[in-house]
This record gives structure tokens, C-alpha cells and sequence, in this order.
């Protein structure tokens, strides 16, 4: 009996209660065995496997083990890898952002053309004062409805839709067809013609496309594999990541930090705004993440581009802000302040800056679709049951 322990004992050490415990018993999970009168003992050892198997599973979900395997992005120190690349170095070299993008979903860096223009297919009506991921919300699914072809699922037939998808998500975001010339612009040549209207602009825009086009398992690319687990079309899973990235817990963020940027306005407001919230005890939005300790890469990355565009009075503010963190909270900002500081720069409103995320993250989206398709697997986790162990 030394080796065994009663139910008490086993449901203080597995942090449930006593009916949870008879719920793994009736599930399987674990067994029990005879002890005095009608109570029941079970092998410690048994207890201890199980505790094991939830702590996996919670680290698992909560930044924590791998759950599934990927070639796609390596998460470094410095940043985002795609397939061996490093996302900062593509960045800063100017390479295209749709080549990047030919990148995640092939594994090659094609030094070609832009995408072609897709065949004309009716605009989707939105209310104007919709939010950027409402009407790409909107858009991808009827974009699906004019594509009887939509279900093949061969890599070459979802790339080549995802090329004209991204185009039009980036049309429905203000990027015109054409430029001057008659040509298709870039995407981001088109984002910039409809956005600044400054030359510079769109190699800035280019940066934060690259910077944005993948982070491995986020919220977002996560909901697309699962989609794309089920066998749903490349629409559906970019419906999926757009779902995903609308929540203020990740893509529509930013504009958290952006009423943040707002408020300080001015650099020499950054101490006060910081030490106010310190003193109400709140959240500094646009500072910290948890893949990367010493800081995110990314964050540093966009505010010189941004700072590369010109003064500008909430630039300056938000490496102020940064300044303030760093001395106040040993803090360090993360994408989306870096992503602010941007669009403060070409003098887009916060609002439009979830947009410009969804356009960038639609490739890695694709890029995980494509993966998961090949891979075959359903991804079906188990719920830890947490109810009443019977009808009640």
C-alpha cells in the first residue's frame, strides 16, 4: 500500500477535484484498485505519469512545447526565419514581397516579375466606413464564390490563387490595378499609390509586408491549419487567419498601441503618459512578447524605417516611448509598435494598420495551408474534461 495513494491524496497532487478524478477512471485514463471498505486507492506512479501529461499539454497550448511539426519559419533570437532566411535580412535587402511570399509556400526566392493581375471579378460592397478586416472579411469569401475551382488543392492551383487573392485583398485595402504606366504595380507599389502617395513609401511598406508574412504558429496561422487540416479551400483558410487576427489579442492590437501613440503625441509627453499608467496599474500595449526575452527584432527593425521616412512628431514620440520603457519597466516594444510607428510616418490612421498585417500574413498563411495539405493529418485535440462526471 506505500506505493499507493487514496483519492484525496491523488486529486490534490493532479490539482482537481475528487469527481475529476473518477471521470479519468471512467475514461480510461487511469486505474483504480481496491482499497479498505468501498474506497478506492490508486499508484502513485500513475498519478505522477498523468500530472506529466496535463503539465505537457498546458505548456503545450500557453507558449509553450511544440505541437506539430514545421519547415516553414524558425523563431531566432533575431527573428523570424523563413526556410532558412532571415525575415530582417530580406527586409533590409529590399527583396520583393511577393518573392518572400514564393518563398514560404516553395522553399525558393524567385527573382521575377510581379504577380499577373487576376481575371476582373465583381467588387464586393462594403459600408465606407468599414474597418480594413471587416471588408477583407467580406471579400475573401465572395472572392471564393466566383472561383468554381476553388476546392483542388494541388500546390500549384492554391499558389497560383493565392497570388491573385493577395492581390485583391490589397486592391479592397485602396492599392490601385494599374499604375501609371498600365502596369501592375507591386502589392506594395499599389498599397503606397493608394496610401501615401510618397516614392518612398512603398519600399517601407515592402519592409513591413516581409516583416509581418509569418511568425510559425501564431493565433491566426494556427486557425488557417486547422482549416486546412479539415481540407477546406486555400478561401476558407485565409477566412480562418482573417477570423483569427480581427481579435484585440492579435492583429487589431496594434490599435491599442496606436491610441497609446496618440496620447503621448508629442516626445517630451512619453514620461508622464508611462508613469500615469504605472500608477493605475495598466498595460503598456506594444511592449514585450514571450518568443523573444531580450526583445523582438522586429520592433527596432520597423521604427528605423519609419524614422528613415522623415521627422515626424509621433516617431519621435514612439522612440521616446521606447526610451521610457526600457528605463522604467526594462521593457522592450515588439511588431506592433514598430508597425505605429510606420504608419504614423506615411499618415495612415491606426485603423488601417490591421489591414496591411492581414495582407502580410495571408502568405504565411497559405505557406501553413500548403503544409498541413501535404501532411494529410487532422489536427483534433482532446479536451481535458472539466465537468460533472455524470447526468445530472
Amino acid at each position: 500500500m506505500s506505493e499507493t495513494i487514496d483519492a484525496r491524496e491523488a486529486a490534490r497532487l493532479l490539482g482537481v477535484q475528487v469527481r475529476t478524478l473518477y471521470a479519468y477512471v471512467s475514461r480510461g485514463q487511469l486505474e483504480s484498485l481496491p482499497g479498505p471498505g468501498r474506497a478506492k486507492r490508486y499508484r502513485r506512479a500513475d498519478i505522477e505519469r498523468l500530472r506529466r501529461n496535463r503539465q505537457g499539454v498546458d505548456a503545450a497550448l500557453h507558449w509553450g512545447q511544440p505541437v506539430l511539426e514545421s519547415a516553414i519559419t524558425r523563431i531566432a533570437p533575431s527573428g523570424p526565419v523563413y526556410r532558412g532566411r532571415s525575415a530582417l535580412a530580406l527586409a533590409e535587402r529590399g527583396a520583393r514581397f511577393e518573392a518572400v511570399a514564393e518563398l514560404l509556400w516553395t522553399g525558393a526566392l524567385p527573382d521575377g516579375p510581379v504577380w499577373p493581375l487576376d481575371a476582373q471579378t465583381p467588387d464586393v460592397r462594403t459600408p465606407p466606413d468599414a474597418d480594413p478586416l471587416a471588408r477583407l472579411a467580406l471579400l475573401v469569401p465572395w472572392l471564393a464564390v466566383h472561383d468554381p475551382g476553388r476546392f483542388n488543392r494541388r500546390p500549384s492551383a492554391v499558389i497560383e490563387r493565392a497570388r491573385r487573392i493577395i492581390r485583391r485583398m490589397a486592391h479592397a485595402l485602396g492599392a490601385p490595378e494599374r499604375d501609371d504606366r498600365g502596369a501592375p504595380p507591386s502589392v506594395a507599389e499599389g498599397l503606397a499609390a493608394g496610401w501615401a502617395e510618397r516614392p518612398e513609401a512603398a519600399a517601407a511598406l515592402n519592409a513591413a509586408l516581409i516583416l509581418w508574412a509569418d511568425h510559425e504558429l501564431n493565433v491566426s496561422s494556427f486557425a488557417a491549419r486547422v482549416a486546412a487540416s479539415a481540407q477546406a479551400d486555400v478561401y476558407a483558410c485565409i477566412s480562418a487567419g482573417l477570423a483569427a487576427l480581427s481579435g484585440p489579442r492579435h492583429g487589431t492590437h496594434c490599435e491599442r498601441v496606436g491610441a497609446l501613440v496618440a496620447e503621448i503625441d508629442r516626445p517630451e509627453r512619453a514620461e508622464a503618459v508611462v508613469h500615469a499608467r504605472i500608477r493605475r496599474g495598466e498595460s503598456l500595449p506594444g511592449f514585450g512578447h514571450p518568443l523573444y526575452p531580450k526583445g523582438d527584432p522586429r520592433a527596432p527593425a520597423l521604427l528605423a524605417v519609419a524614422r528613415s521616412l522623415g521627422p515626424h512628431p509621433r516617431v519621435e514620440a514612439s522612440c521616446a516611448l521606447v526610451d521610457v520603457a526600457a528605463r522604467e519597466l526594462e521593457a522592450a516594444p515588439n511588431i506592433d509598435l514598430g508597425l505605429i510607428a510606420l504608419t504614423e510616418a506615411l499618415g495612415l490612421p491606426a485603423r488601417e494598420a490591421p489591414g496591411l498585417i492581414a495582407v502580410g500574413r495571408a502568405a504565411g498563411w497559405v505557406a501553413h495551408a500548403l503544409e498541413q495539405y501535404a501532411s494529410g493529418e487532422l489536427i483534433r485535440p482532446r479536451a481535458r474534461f472539466t465537468g460533472p462526471s455524470s447526468p445530472g
